[in-house]
């Protein structure tokens, strides 16, 4: 989409997975982009492959000044912000409750909800007096997760109900200068990170196996790749979505219409 060109983005998570699919489909629509990610190898390869189309930081989300330093060099830069998408995230693994410990069980609360909820919130608020100045909007990637049961164990799962509710709320409490909305993609063969305190709690299964799994669990028996929700985002962060705010937008191969088959 030509009007993408010279346009500002912030993506955080954005070295990897869905995060990084979403990067390549902006950078090579003309936007500029700024990375948070912790990937050190990640983001030396998009810098690599990109040059001064892009600033990469390597970061942490839970830490609301590294943010701050995100937003700040994108507007030095590339002259302001237009976007922020929220896509750092981590995942439990599908850990069952009653076989985690009370420890574990706590140890994965803080660090799955600093991640994948705090880390909206921090990156938001960084954001949100840079996007009020463009009439820009925010982009939250939330999951299937955020309205079924069983895609996730319960951390992911009130994780991802949290982030709807955010994205919600702020999408009221912004409007009419920022829309706020999200993309829910469905299960997905990429590498997301289990978090440490439950990996004792998990089994390991192969990509053949994962890809059996979500065909299976869709109708239209896909076992989707990052690529395939990159159309979403486009759409919402394009003039063309200039009526759309809070909503969350389904990329997850018909989940709504699986009923109990």
């Amino acid at each position: 989409m030509a009007e993408f060109s010279g346009r500002s983005l912030y993506v955080t998570g954005g070295a990897s997975g869905i995060g990084r699919a979403v990067v390549d489909s902006f950078l090579n629509e003309g936007a500029n982009v700024t990375i948070l990610d912790r990937s050190k190898d990640g983001l030396a390869a998009i810098k690599a492959q990109y040059g001064e189309q892009v600033i990469c930081i390597e970061g942490d989300v839970t830490i609301f000044e590294d943010h701050e330093k995100a937003v700040y060099q994108a507007v030095e830069k590339f002259g302001g912000l237009d976007v922020f998408i929220a896509n750092a995230g981590v995942f439990d693994g599908f850990a069952k409750f009653e076989n985690v410990t009370a420890e574990a069980m706590n140890d994965a609360y803080d660090l799955l909800m600093n991640i994948n909820v705090k880390g909206y919130f921090n990156g938001a608020k960084a954001s949100l007096h840079e996007l009020q100045k463009t009439k820009g909007n925010i982009i939250f990637t939330v999951s299937g997760a955020g309205f079924y049961p069983d895609g996730g164990g319960v951390w992911y799962t009130a994780s991802k109900h949290a982030q709807i509710g955010l994205m919600r709320q702020l999408a009221f409490e912004v409007a009419p200068d920022v829309r706020v909305n999200a993309v829910a993609p469905g299960g997905t063969l990429t590498a997301l990170n289990v978090i440490p305190p439950l990996k004792p709690f998990v089994k390991e299964i192969d990509n053949d196996t994962k890809a059996k799994s979500i065909k299976t669990r869709n109708p239209l028996r896909i076992a989707m790749n990052a690529d395939d929700h990159v159309g979403p985002y486009l759409l919402l962060a394009s003039s063309k979505s200039r009526a759309i705010t809070g909503e969350v937008i389904s990329s997850d191969g018909g989940l709504a219409i699986r009923g109990l088959s």
